[in-house]
């Protein structure tokens, strides 16, 4: 074992320490919060699918159930989305009333409390439910329940803290928010300049030991209408009162908004109008008891903050992306059988059906997904890095399924008003886009750049024997896991060799899944991203945090592995329902595209080419397959969506369709759809006989009286459908009304110039 030491593996460690990159302290604290789940399975190159496939599915108690079924109903009929986002830019106040009353920001609040006590999966399908009624509604109850002062109360709090302010944030006598963001400090939010110095002042009439604070932070949601706020800074001690060094760290305190010096600024109004604005703090003094967790967690708070972000960024987001992926394929698949061009439902043209299906299988898979991730929470975990690809992926896909319902709805969904309801949800994807970590940050630096690290069986190990500062105890534990890797990857290397020249025939599956054919390129792919993944690492090291286009395209391999999983799964967890299959058939062929893509780009990219070539050769040798959905299928999906049944509901679950509200556009769009589809076998006779128009078919006796009054119930339903809004000209514009009356003006001087 010394001969290795001193004769092998010496040497190694002294290159690696150049070569493998640095961390910094946010970066190691960033690492360091969550947990490894599955994306260590994927990292290995040999995930044990029947452990997946053992997992238990996400499930609502019966007070859960009853929570949905009882005050979140209540709330999506109470809201009214079209006055909130263009009249009052605010829910109204008998909404937030009610919000307090039924509890809806205290639900991941313990009971003893005060607090609902909720599951993970309950706080997801509330917010998945109440933002398909109103993304402003569903933000509002989202902020309290993830990443704020409740949530790092609970985890981090103490026992006085969670004692004073717990039973107040469970029912509503405080609306928190959290300020973390700061003009300086965007993506890199450890650069906030927001500053606390430790120092005596005065807190109710005698002088104690405190901090200073001067901050200036924006985009706070809630920030106008909260009376307590959480607050990230960087705290100092230059004189030493701590004796603790002079520069402390990131700490998290609690602060109410009308504590003196703190500033409650104009309101930002972002597109879907939800509550947010710039908190400003000058010269403003708290006791240290207000610091979240006390003195012990002072310098704690980017950890804090990164733990309590891998379980909300796996719930916020992806649920409203989910409400928003399902309502768009729902709509759409709607409209496309209501609408006609050409006498036939516009569904029926294969341009239409070809964005159906993706529609379709955006809704399956980011649901998919999400059920997966929330049942790993309410297992315990943390994953990070699983957190980060669904924040991502989810948002990625929403966007996507929302521009493809504007394209299908054409000019009925460009026009604003009460009737269009994608309008919201269209404003709305930006936003997810960008908060909880920018997308464009998240895809290029933290789903692999994090996951390389934190997931890799390995690397972690190794990095941190390399930074022990006792060279020789680094050495020796450098040595342990160096030679496990080297093992490890020879060993994967093996694998993927025989899995790429068998074409995954030799791949292992699930025992006793459906779909076995597709388990085993899943396993094939995940052996040849782990070799991958060791080659850019080995020939890169430090360099790969720079190349972030090649980060970025080994992420996108890693989240489709997590994503396609997580739909076979799904289809195991619900029966393995024979009308799902296609609807696999179609993701599955998407998923291994996308990475067959993302694979070329890291091998057409990878600086060292003989480490391509060998990946190319060893698990690839007869090309990279990039497979395409068959029109076949592509037309049984966007079918599936045009047609009542339970494989739609089943598709598109726990949505808000305007129940309990006269003259909601989705309820209107829900009975023309039922009554288009009840009289298909009228319109198809009339269509043989080459007639359009109802009363010439009832004069030439193809339809019964009977008949005809349905063909006029349902096409006065799809006139309500295909309507758009138009409003009077001053409510629109006061200078185009201008312009009305100039030219009423110059018409009425005409006329009389004439009649002279």
């Amino acid at each position: 074992m010394s001969f290795r030491r001193e004769k092998l593996t010496r040497p190694i460690f002294k290159w690696a320490k150049g070569v493998l990159p640095q961390l910094s302290s946010t970066e190691s604290e960033a690492i360091g919060a969550g947990t490894v789940w599955w994306d260590g399975e994927l990292f290995s190159g040999s995930p044990d699918w029947d452990k997946l496939l053992a997992m238990k599915p996400a499930r609502l108690s019966p007070d859960e159930q009853a929570f949905m079924d009882g005050p979140v109903n209540a709330l999506c009929a109470m809201i009214d989305d079209w006055q909130i986002s263009a009249r009052d830019h605010d829910l109204p106040p008998e909404v937030w009333d009610f919000m307090r009353r039924e509890k809806f920001f205290g639900m991941i609040i313990p009971k003893e409390y005060g607090g609902l006590g909720f599951s993970h999966t309950a706080h997801s399908e509330v917010v998945r439910k109440v933002s398909s009624a109103s993304v402003a509604a569903g933000v509002t109850v989202m902020v309290p329940n993830s990443l704020g002062p409740g949530e790092l109360m609970v985890h981090f709090g103490t026992q006085a803290q969670r004692d004073h302010w717990l039973p107040r944030l469970a029912d509503g006598r405080e609306i928190p928010c959290f300020g973390l963001t700061s003009a300086e400090a965007g993506s890199d939010a450890a650069a906030m300049t927001d500053r606390g110095v430790i120092a005596h002042g005065e807190h109710e009439g005698r002088e104690v030991l405190g901090v200073r604070l001067n901050f200036a932070k924006r985009y706070i949601t809630l920030g106008p209408v909260a009376t307590v706020m959480g607050l990230a800074f960087k705290l100092f001690d230059p004189e030493g009162h701590l004796k603790r060094g002079e520069a402390l760290g990131i700490t998290v305190a609690l602060i109410p908004t009308t504590t003196p010096g703190v500033t409650v600024g104009d309101r930002h109004v972002p597109f879907s109008s939800f509550q947010n604005g710039p908190l400003v703090g000058e010269d403003v003094f708290i006791p240290m008891d207000w610091i979240l967790g006390g003195e012990a967690q002072i310098g704690q708070g980017w950890t804090m903050l990164m733990t309590a972000l891998a379980a909300g960024r796996s719930i916020s987001l992806p649920s409203q992306s989910a409400a928003g992926a399902a309502y768009c394929a729902r709509v759409s698949g709607a409209y496309a059988r209501v609408r006609q061009q050409f006498n036939l439902p516009i569904g029926m043209f294969e341009g239409i059906q070809e964005p159906l299906a993706e529609l379709a299988a955006n809704a399956y898979q980011i649901d998919a997904a999400r059920r997966l991730t929330i049942a790993a929470l309410d297992e315990g975990h943390r994953p990070s890095v699983i957190s980060a690809i669904m924040k991502a992926h989810s948002t990625y896909r929403m966007r996507e399924s929302v521009d493809l319902a504007m394209d299908i709805h054409g000019g009925k969904a460009i026009m604003d008003g009460p009737k269009n309801y994608l309008a919201n949800l269209y404003k709305s994807v930006p936003i997810g886009i960008t908060v909880e970590g920018a997308n464009i940050l998240t895809r290029n630096l933290m789903i692999y750049g994090q996951g390389a690290i934190r997931a890799h069986p390995y690397m972690l190990k190794e990095m941190r024997a390399l930074a022990d500062p006792d060279s020789e105890k680094g050495l020796a534990a450098f040595d342990t896991h160096f030679w496990a890797h080297a093992g490890h990857a020879a060993m994967n290397a093996l694998s993927a060799t025989l899995r790429g020249w068998t074409g995954g025939l030799a791949a292992p599956a699930p025992s006793g899944a459906a779909f076995t054919g597709h388990w085993r390129q899943l396993s094939r792919y995940s052996a040849a991203f782990a070799l991958l993944s060791d080659l850019s690492l080995l020939t890169l090291g430090g360099g790969l945090k720079r190349r972030e286009m090649l980060s970025a395209r080994l992420g996108d391999i890693l989240s489709e592995l997590y994503l396609t999983a997580a739909a076979l799964k799904r289809f195991e967890d619900e029966g393995r329902p024979e009308a799902d299959k296609p609807v696999i058939e179609y993701i599955f062929a998407k998923g291994t595209y996308r990475m067959g893509v993302a694979f070329n780009g890291v091998l057409e990219n990878l600086p060292a080419r003989w480490a391509a070539l060998l990946v190319r050769l060893l698990c690839f040798p007869f090309g990279i397959p990039l497979p395409a959905p068959t029109d076949e299928i592509v037309t049984e999906l966007a079918e599936i969506l045009m047609r009542p049944s339970s494989q739609r509901d089943r598709l598109t679950p726990d949505l808000y369709l305007g129940e309990g509200r006269e003259g909601h556009p989705v309820r209107d769009l829900e009975e023309a759809f039922e009554r288009v589809a009840a009289v298909a076998p009228i319109d198809r006779k009339m269509r043989e006989a080459k007639i359009r128009q109802p009363q010439q078919a009832l004069d030439e006796g193809i339809v019964t009286p009977a008949e005809f009054q349905e063909l006029a119930g349902a096409r006065e339903a799809v006139a309500r459908v295909v309507a758009v809004d138009a409003f009077p000209m001053a409510d629109v514009s006061p200078i185009a009304s201008q312009h009305a009356r100039t030219a009423e003006k110059d018409e009425d001087a005409r006329r009389a110039a004439a009649a002279e």
